[in-house]
């Protein structure tokens, strides 16, 4: 399909269509940034010529043809047969041409190759975060240059929508379900990563950066992060989770309160909360686990009973660091 793609690419026919990007578009960087920018300056190329071409003759017949004193307007003729081919052929050719484009290059980008490295993508509100094949998760997306990547992404409460614009990549983030989408960086560098869905208070603060390696340096940082756990303090790994899995958009650590209206982290420990049933507690080890893997089991009063379950998503011990880091607030 890229073959036969190149057989129309008409951007170099284009002045505005440029390799390093453009007014409408930032610079391309991944291989199938052409399929999307060609198809977009050809319909943009389309809509101003025939824009042009409509306002240029309809100035022009409104001096040639304007009512003048004692001259009779002449009777036209009621049917043209071939200046309606005309205005019926030339466009119908122009749409079959733009479907073309457009359905040659869809199929190009929604079939990954086989061979792509896979990364694991969830969205939740409002962070991203990104699981690699040897367990390691990050907030942040690290990919090999030149190499395909597959994303296999779903959401754990609302749709969102993954938008790298540097890759021409868009695709929905659905709870539920997962779906994918791929992408091939063929130089190293650096480029931003948003969610384009309205997903609640904080969704403009939902990024991220795509950061992509040279081919060795990536299995080396990959190796690196993977061990990162193994040189932190308990208290710093609760940390590191508390970034990476999304507490921090409904708990604060300062005693601020959040848009996602959690209760506040700091000094937590040790003090005794009361729920909406009228019970309570002391904030100690089996309580903050408890509230991780079940949050309903105990809604503090005047909060919402809104926290997803961590069930299946945190190990004993990264529940334990989290526990550690809590402790920490003082």
């Amino acid at each position: 399909m890229p073959d036969l793609l190149k057989m129309f690419d008409i951007s170099g026919m284009l002045p505005w269509a440029k390799s390093d990007g453009s007014f409408w578009l930032p610079p391309p960087s991944s291989t199938t940034s052409p399929v999307v920018d060609n198809l977009f300056y050809l319909i943009f190329g389309v809509c101003a010529f025939f824009f042009t071409l409509i306002v240029a003759l309809m100035v022009l017949f409104v001096i040639l043809y304007r009512r003048r004193p004692g001259v009779e307007p002449a009777k036209g003729p009621t049917h043209n047969l071939a200046l309606e081919l005309t205005w019926s052929l030339i466009p119908l050719a122009i749409v079959i041409f733009i479907f073309y484009q457009g359905f040659v290059g869809y199929m190009d980008i929604r079939t990954s190759p086989r061979e792509a490295y896979e990364v694991r993508v969830t969205g939740r509100k409002w962070t991203w975060s990104f699981a690699y094949p040897n367990g390691h998760v990050d907030p942040d997306l690290h990919v090999p240059a030149d190499q395909p990547v597959r994303l296999i992404m779903t959401s754990e409460d609302v749709i969102h929508s993954l938008s790298i614009p540097d890759f021409r990549l868009k695709m929905d983030v659905v709870p539920g379900r997962y779906t994918r989408a791929w992408f091939q960086a063929p130089q190293p560098g650096r480029h931003d990563l948003y969610c384009a869905e309205y997903c609640g208070t904080d969704h403009s603060t939902m990024m991220a950066t795509v950061i992509v390696h040279e081919r060795g340096e990536f299995e080396r940082w990959l190796a690196d992060a993977a061990k990162v756990f193994e040189q932190m303090s308990p208290a710093e790994k609760g940390a590191m989770l508390y970034r990476r899995m999304g507490c921090a958009g409904c708990h604060s650590t300062d005693g601020s309160a959040t848009s996602g209206g959690g209760p506040s982290l700091l000094a937590a420990y040790g003090r005794t909360h009361q729920f909406a049933d009228g019970s309570t507690a002391v904030v100690e080890d089996n309580y903050i686990r408890e509230s991780i893997m079940d949050p309903s089991a105990k809604v503090r009063a005047g909060y919402r009973d809104q926290m997803p379950t961590y069930k299946g998503r945190l190990s004993d011990e990264e529940i334990t660091a989290i526990i550690e880091f809590i402790k920490s607030l003082k």
